[in-house]
């Protein structure tokens, strides 16, 4: 990366003193100047060039998958819509804009009276996956930047229906979100978290449009940052120092004997990222102690080839969740550390995009073989891979 275009990026984001700013500025239902100029030095540092390529191509294919009603993929879980939808905005091309209306509007569609926007399963309480599915929803839709009347009052209704979602009490999982609170067990995981905290922050603006002496909507931050905290491995935790685990009742990557000889659930690379996200949008700033210890596992594990601790699950979401998590944290590279402390940092943009060029179809797609959490399904895995290419050369922030 040219010296002159990390200064321009550094200078843009100096000006933020916390990390979440960014993202906040980036909801707002106007354009900004200053997110424009943001955009512009972003695109400028980043890798552009192969990127751009990727993500026409990719756009292209995801645009031609989707159905006559606006939807992508199945239709009975409209957060995979609301992925693909998050890519043609992404993609930065007008040539989308009928697709995006369509998805919108099909989005939309699926709002319940409850202000969720989900699809409900009758007879099975939880079925529904309604708060990972309002959450993507909404992140997705307020890219659009929309604000006509219906819309508004679908996004307010939905950010409502999110915040009741929260879990209470005092137990493992509260201040947590899991997929669904309806479900029949009480569960909450890091991230369905990180979707709810990103939506909510992304949709902040438009509680200003709400209609005077309506209920605003807002989340319990301090009690989401302890549910992300409960999960974050501190320092006897040996290699998973750092990291964050999945869920108090799933490992996902395992456990292991820490110093102490307790219990520890073994970090991974995903779940380490939504943590990242997680403390971002909780508002620490990169000094914070906590935010410092994560970038430190995330340099010690640092990789493109697999996710980290759990192998090829996950992989495009993976992908998806560094792009994200580190645009949104303001971070142009990882610093080196442990047995590479003081080489020179990891310039995650790079190596990511060479590494989505080279996994990239013929037909512009991605697909993973290994199906779990359905990523054998290529509308997922190629939305996930052009979120991450967008987000690498400054289209989304």
């Amino acid at each position: 990366m040219k010296a002159k275009s990390v200064l321009v990026l550094a200078a843009v984001l100096s000006v933020a003193v916390l990390p979440a700013r960014a993202a906040e500025e980036a909801a707002a239902p106007a354009a900004r100047p200053e997110a424009d100029a943001a955009k512009a030095a972003l695109a400028d540092a980043a890798p552009t060039a192969d990127a751009k390529a990727s993500l026409a191509r990719a756009a292209a294919w995801i645009a031609a998958q989707q159905k006559d009603d606006g939807s992508f993929s199945n239709p009975k879980h409209p957060g995979l819509s609301a992925v693909a939808l998050w890519a043609l905005v992404g993609a930065d091309d007008p040539a989308y804009a009928p697709a995006i209306a369509k998805a919108s509007d099909w989005l939309l569609s699926r709002a319940q009276p409850d202000g969720g926007i989900y699809q409900p399963v009758p007879g099975r309480a939880g079925g529904g996956l309604s708060t990972y599915n309002t959450a993507l929803a909404l992140s997705a839709l307020s890219f659009t930047r929309r604000t006509d009347e219906t819309f508004v009052a679908a996004i307010l209704k939905a950010r409502s229906f999110l915040a009741e979602s929260q879990l209470e009490g005092d137990d493992q999982f509260a201040g947590g979100f899991g997929y669904d609170k309806s479900a029949p067990h009480r569960y909450a995981d890091l991230n369905n978290t990180a979707f709810v905290l990103e939506a909510m922050r992304r949709t902040q603006n438009y509680e200003d449009m709400r209609p005077a002496g309506e209920k605003k909507a807002d989340l319990d931050w301090e009690a989401a940052l302890a549910f992300a905290e409960t999960l974050h491995n501190g320092p006897g935790a040996g290699d998973s120092a750092g990291g964050f685990a999945y869920s108090p009742a799933d490992a996902k990557a395992g456990t292991e004997k820490g110093s102490d000889g307790k219990v520890i659930l073994r970090s991974y690379g995903s779940i380490t990222y939504s943590g990242l996200l997680s403390l971002v949008y909780c508002r620490l700033d990169r000094a914070d102690t906590r935010v410092q210890s994560t970038l430190d596992w995330a340099s010690r594990h640092w990789t493109v080839d697999e996710n980290p601790g759990v192998g090829d699950q996950g992989l495009y979401f993976f992908y998806d969740i560094i792009s994200r998590a580190l645009s949104v944290a303001g971070l142009d590279s990882i610093p080196r550390s442990g047995e590479a402390a003081g080489g020179a940092p990891v310039d995650w943009r790079a190596e990511l995009v060479a590494k989505l060029v080279s996994l990239q179809r013929d037909d512009g797609s991605f697909v993973n073989a290994n199906g779990r959490f359905w990523e054998n399904d290529p509308v997922l895995a190629t939305s996930y891979s052009a979120v991450s290419l967008a987000f690498a050369i400054g289209n989304l922030r």
